[in-house]
Formats: structure tokens, sequence, C-alpha cells
């Protein structure tokens, strides 16, 4: 007979100390070196001592072959509860979810999450070697490799299948870097305009330049610990209301058009106990536009096809009635490897905690954040998503 157990809460976790390491285009230190100074950052601006850390989650595609493990000694913690998550564009979500397990069964009491990779002239050609041998041996034998072609085969059957347009995804594009330039820590400087975006040169049909994020070197963390703990430290800090993840979801659609999200997305408002219409800022994960448009879609804030009509009616921008991807996220950032699942985190972060200078949005309470990662041929294997609360 099968027994059933009653699933625990997330109540009782806080989230906290957003870090950005400052991204730069190439860098010839590794990805230990930007793991070491988001670490030396949370300690710095939560006032911990690093033996306080005991507790340590890492992602990253250019540490190998080292692991968190090694990570430890490195930069010489001793935590008693660890992890490494290569779940890429969704180890943001998926580090959290387990991190604030860890706190609430007493295993850790502070938890630093932390995700960084390098960016050196030919390192992506390397991690796309080494990336994925299911991918690999998918699209190589056919002259294709790497995620442009891969994310073109998926655009172009979504607009075949739901009538998207170009200028559909270039709203997305324009209105996050519209948010980065308030955002310091963007790489992207200049404005964009729609006309400046159908223009750019074509990389793989229907994705054109402004629809590819740009890899560079950089790293992002964040502490979990219990609000008390928090409040103790005088740390501004937001609360976990809700968490979900799934892997290989659809599998048997031919292509990708719906990601894990849709199957769990009642479990997650249910978890906090709201709408999608309470949330009052979105990060999705955006390694390409058509993947924002289907968390529209799959976490409920429009039905599975209105992503193109949703776009059209609402102003995407930090000010705007749906704000979304509010730094500029990573079309506009740039994509620090793993580090890219974490951007929407920190950001949200600061957006309920009142750290988002300029790109504020007013009155924020309630803020979603959506992960995505581990592409291999026609679909991405890893989805997640939180819901947070300003304390």
């Amino acid at each position: 007979m099968a027994h059933f157990l009653k699933r625990k809460g997330y109540e009782g976790v806080a989230v906290t100390v957003p870090v950005t390491v400052p991204y730069e285009r190439y860098s010839t230190r590794g990805a230990h070196w930007f793991l070491g100074q988001a670490v030396r950052a949370l300690v710095q601006q939560s006032g911990l001592a690093k033996e306080q850390i005991d507790g340590l989650t890492v992602s990253s595609f250019s540490l190998g072959p080292d692991t968190a493990v090694g990570v430890t000694q490195h930069l010489g913690l001793s935590p008693r509860w660890l992890d490494h998550i290569p779940t890429g564009g969704a180890s943001g979500v998926m580090a959290l979810r387990r991190a604030a397990r860890a706190v609430q069964a007493g295993d850790a009491e502070v938890v630093a999450c932390v995700a960084a990779d390098t960016n050196h002239v030919d390192s992506f050609r390397h991690t796309l070697g080494a990336f994925s041998h299911f991918s690999r041996d998918a699209s190589y034998p056919y002259g294709a490799g790497g995620p442009n072609s891969m994310f073109a085969f998926i655009t172009a059957h979504y607009m075949r299948t739901y009538g998207a347009k170009r200028e559909d995804f270039g709203r997305i594009a324009v209105a996050q870097r519209s948010n980065a330039l308030k955002n310091p820590n963007a790489l992207f400087k200049k404005p964009l305009s729609l006309e400046e975006y159908m223009a750019a040169r074509p990389v793989s049909d229907p994705i054109h330049l402004f629809d590819c994020v740009m890899p560079c070197a950089g790293a992002e963390a964040f502490l979990v610990m219990s609000p008390e703990r928090a409040r103790d430290l005088g740390l501004p800090h937001v609360l976990l209301r809700g968490a979900i993840e799934r892997h290989n979801a659809f599998s048997s659609d031919p292509v990708m058009v719906c990601g894990g999200w849709a199957m769990d997305r009642d479990d997650l408002y249910a978890q906090a106990a709201v709408k999608p219409q309470d949330i009052d800022v979105l990060q999705t994960y955006d390694d390409y536009p058509v993947i924002v448009m289907m968390q529209f879609e799959d976490l409920g804030f429009c039905a599975k096809g209105e992503g193109p009509a949703f776009v059209r009616s609402h102003d995407l921008t930090h000010a705007g009635n749906f704000p979304q991807n509010t730094g500029g996220a990573q079309l506009s950032c740039g994509q620090a490897g793993a580090a890219g699942g974490f951007i929407g985190m920190t950001e949200t972060i600061r957006q309920l905690t009142a750290q988002a200078g300029e790109r504020a949005v007013k009155n924020a309470r309630y803020g979603m954040v959506g992960g995505f990662g581990m592409v291999t041929y026609d679909r991405c294997l890893c989805t997640g998503a939180v819901i947070l609360e300003a304390a």
C-alpha cells in the first residue's frame, strides 16, 4: 500500500544579499576567481564570518574538472552541507529550492548559492563541445552545433504553430534593453530600437543578432537563511513562498512548444496562495526571446499560443504594466555561463528590497523567477520557478 506524506511548504526561508561580480566580455581569470569574488562579497555585505557559511551550492560550466567540493578547499570553506547543481539556466531556482530545504531541516544555517563562469576567446567553443554528448551526436553530423541553430529550430516551429512574428520577439528584446540602461551591471549601454532589432544581421534563420545572448565572464550569488537570522543581521531580505522544478517535461512533443512550468504552475501558485495577476515583477530566463514568450504562457499569464498577442498588448519595461526582466537580463546584460541562471534571482531580491535604484518597480510585493536549462537538440530538459515576497 502506498503511503503519501503531505509535503512541507517553504515557510521560514529568507533570501538575501544579492551579489553580482561585474561582468567582463573576456577574461583571463578562471571560474574559481569569479566564485571567490562572489563569496567574498557575500561575506562583506552580510557581516558574517566566512566560517559561518555552513552550506554551499555551486553552478558552473567552466569549473571542471573541479566541482563544488574543490571550491571548498580553494576558498577555505568547511560547509556541513554541499551541492553541485549542473542545470545551467535552471540552477538559480534549483539552488534556492535545495538550500531552502537544508535550512528548514537544520542541515545548514547559512547557505551561499553561487554561480560563476569565465569567458576567454575560445572558451565558448570548448563549452559547446563538452556540453552534452546527446546534443552533439544529434546535431554535429548535420553540420550544426551550438544553441543558435537549436533555438532557431524551436523558434521557427513556434512561429509556424502560433503565428508569432519577428517583431513580437523584438518587443521583448527592446524592452529589456531599455531596462538594462538603468542597470550599472549591464554590459550593453546603448539603446536598441525595434527598427535596429529588425535590421540586425541574421545568425541562424529566424534568429538574428539581438535574439542571442552574448557570452561573458562574471558571477551571481545570494544567501539563504532563516528570517530570524536575516533580521538579527539587519539584512534586507525576501521570503520564499513557493518553488517548483521539472525535468524532461513533454518529451513526446516532436519539438518543444511547452515547458515543464505548465505541469506544475498550479502547485506553485497554491504554495504561495497567490494568482498570476498578483505577481508584480517577473524575471524569465531569456537565452532567446521565444523562451521568454513560452514562460508567459506556461506560467499562466496567458494561454498557450497567446504569447504574441500578450507581448503586443503589454509594456514589458520596469515602468510598464507588466514589468519583466527589469535589469535587462541576459539579452542585455550578457550571459556569464551558469550565472545566467541566477541573474533573475538577484534582480528580484533587489526589486523586493528597495535595492533596484532607477529601475525599481513601484510597490512591488511578489516576484517570480523562471529557470530554464540544459538544451539538447529540440528542447530544454530543466525548468523551474519560484515566488518570492517582500518581507
